[in-house]
């Protein structure tokens, strides 16, 4: 049986997403460990998340697809850059988001973002989706992926604690 790392991976690899920038979090970990230990993609750290959406949108422009990885409190630094690059532009940038501020959370900054992303999401009109159960993982990223691709709009997967266990204190 696979685990929900394995089937993002996969699923990003048969998608044709070869770019992935991502902000270092303890809950992505195991995903950015099994995309680093795969050829087919090119996977660096950024300093910051804008740089990471920047980086996908110019891999767009030149013909390929990327993929941002992060946690919560990372989307928050992003509603400028989504609304006045991705979004008008047309540029599909996929955002995987561990989801924290829920479910135990030990930290109030984390909580606080939670409850600031998906109404920002859906103020820029970024389709999103919250992956909280493992058969449903490799459907909704691969279907979230094609859709964002045919309407050259950005998109975002949030991994619900449900899914990946989380982040403990």
């Amino acid at each position: 049986m696979s685990v929900w790392w394995e089937i993002i991976r996969d699923t990003l690899k048969a998608s044709e997403v070869k770019l992935v920038t991502y902000v270092p979090d303890n809950v992505l970990n195991p995903l950015l460990k099994a995309i680093h230990g795969d050829d087919y993609f090119n996977a660096f750290v950024c300093t910051r998340e804008e740089e990471a959406v920047g980086i996908v949108a110019g891999a767009w422009m030149g013909g390929m697809r990327g993929v941002v990885m992060m946690q919560t409190s990372g989307f928050a630094t992003l509603p400028n850059v989504l609304a006045s690059l991705a979004v008008p532009y047309q540029i599909p940038v996929l955002m995987v988001v561990s989801e924290r501020g829920t479910l135990g959370e030990f930290n109030i900054g984390q909580a606080m973002v939670a409850r600031t992303m998906r109404p920002a999401l859906d103020a820029m009109g970024i389709e999103h989706h919250t992956l909280t159960r493992l058969d449903e993982v490799a459907f909704i990223v691969e279907r979230t992926v094609r859709q964002a691709v045919t309407t050259q709009q950005p998109a975002c997967l949030i991994l619900s604690p449900l899914l990946t266990g989380g982040k403990a204190p």
